[in-house]
Parts: structure tokens; sequence; C-alpha cells
């Protein structure tokens, strides 16, 4: 079966970035880049579950978002490092939303060590939470949307989107960071198999931002965020919120042709 078409290409090009009627699941929803996908994608019309790992206001998180526009946000609790858990969560979710069309594999960690140096327990961790969390996610959104599909479910057209990384492309500096690029870049492949495996049910893609506003970030020395400023030909740093268009626009109809792809969102950061 080839990959599914839009109802009505034709159709005004607004129309095509609605989400109406979808069901989106979003692991690493509580803060940074997850949140703001969680907000883009109910504000784009989709009901919305928010994963979360240990976030305190995960749950009022999701309610104010509800509230602000009016779709169902319901937070989960669950952890991306066990299989069993996250495919449980998701298989959950799926029943009480009745359905998956968009699943958004964004947990992630960073930490910054020598290659010297590194632990095995650390360099396990930075993997198990980054690919294989990406991996187990996917494979349990997958295997929704490969049912769906066959059952025939209307309208129905699955959109696995990972969050990766600049880290995939090139090597940061000046921190020393190669289990994160390692497994980011790992997440990229992974997108790319996934998206030839899976033309079937449903469409597979990667958006790769740079430096994000984020806690993540916020952490880090001064002189790091100097050097940084240097080397973005777009001169500062980016809002989350900046990136949930991209989100909408690869969950929706508005990208039916588009798998396998890497979205990159760096203000030029890739390009000298």
């Amino acid at each position: 079966m080839p990959l599914a078409t839009p109802s009505d290409p034709s159709a005004p090009v607004l129309s095509h970035f609605s989400l109406a009627n979808k069901v989106a699941c979003v692991t690493g929803g509580a803060r940074g880049i997850g949140l703001e996908v969680v907000r883009g994608l109910a504000e784009a019309g989709a009901s919305v579950a928010l994963i979360y790992t240990s976030s305190k206001d995960a749950v009022q998180t999701a309610e104010a978002i509800a509230n602000a526009t009016g779709q169902k946000v319901v937070a989960y609790q669950s952890d991306v490092r066990s299989k069993s858990q996250i495919t449980a969560t998701i298989n959950q979710i799926a029943t009480d939303f009745g359905r998956i069309d968009i699943c958004v594999a964004n947990a992630g960690i960073a930490a910054h060590q020598s290659s010297l140096e590194y632990a095995e327990e650390d360099w396990s961790e930075m993997m198990s939470v980054n690919l294989n969390g990406a991996m187990f996610t996917a494979q349990a959104a997958g295997n929704i949307f490969k049912k769906q599909q066959q059952q025939g479910l209307e309208g129905f057209a699955g959109s696995m989107i990972f969050t990766a990384s600049v880290s995939a492309l090139l090597v940061n500096v000046p921190q020393t960071q190669c289990a994160y690029n390692a497994s980011k870049a790992a997440v990229v492949h992974l997108a790319k198999s996934l998206a030839v495996e899976w033309t079937e049910f449903a469409r597979v893609n990667c958006i790769s931002p740079g430096f994000i506003e984020t806690e993540m970030l916020s952490v880090h020395p001064q002189e790091w965020r100097d050097k940084w400023f240097t080397m973005i030909p777009g001169g500062r740093l980016c809002d989350p919120a900046e990136l949930k268009g991209a989100y909408v626009f690869l969950a929706s109809s508005a990208s039916s042709y588009m798998t396998g792809a890497n979205m990159v969102i760096d203000g030029g950061y890739t390009l000298p």
C-alpha cells in the first residue's frame, strides 16, 4: 500500500494544517520543547496526551493548556527507558482517547563529559533515554498506527515525529558531549529506517533544533553561551515556542508526502 494521500489535496492550504479530531501523544511534554509541542498541537485542534516522567506540575500544566485551547489535554506519567511501561502508557492513551494519530518522541537528556572519562552507567543512561526511549515510544505508537490502518479507521494516516538535534549533524564546541551527539545521530537514522518500513501506515520525520532557550541550556557557563553566539548566524537563541509550527506541519496533512526527513531549525548554526 502506498503512502496515504490526503482526502482533498486541492483544499485551501490552511485547512491542511488543521489537527481537528486528531489525537497526539508527546513524551517529555511537561517542559521545554515538549511543552510547546503539546501547546501547538492543541492550538491546531488536536487532543493531546502529555507524557512526563517526574515533573511536579505536569497535571496542572495539562489542565492549563486544555483551558486555554478548549481541547482535551491529559497528563500521563511514564518512563521511556522502560519498554513495558511506555508501551502500556501509549496503549492506555489509545484506549482513553479512542485512537492515536500523532506521536512525538521528544524525551531526552544531555550531559557533558570527556570521552576518556565516561562511566559505563552514564553512557548507558544517555542511550537508554535518548535512543532506546525513542525506539520504545515509536514501536508502541507504530503498532497502534498499523492496527488502526488495518482496521480501516476513518481518516487515518499516522505521523511519528522524533526530536533529534543539530548535534546529530556536527560536533558541538566548546562542550564535550560525544554520548549525546551519538544518541541523536542514531535517532535521525532510526527515523529514516522506520520511514522506509512504515510507509503503509505512517510517515516518520525528525526535527533537529539548534540552541533553544530551555533549562537544558540555561545551566551552562556563560563562556559557552558566548562562544555559541559567535557561531550562530541568526545571532540569538531560539524560543521553544518558535518550534511548535514545525511540529504541527509534520503532524498534519500539510506534509503528506514528507517522510524520512530531518528538519533542521537552528538559526543557520549548521551552515558555515
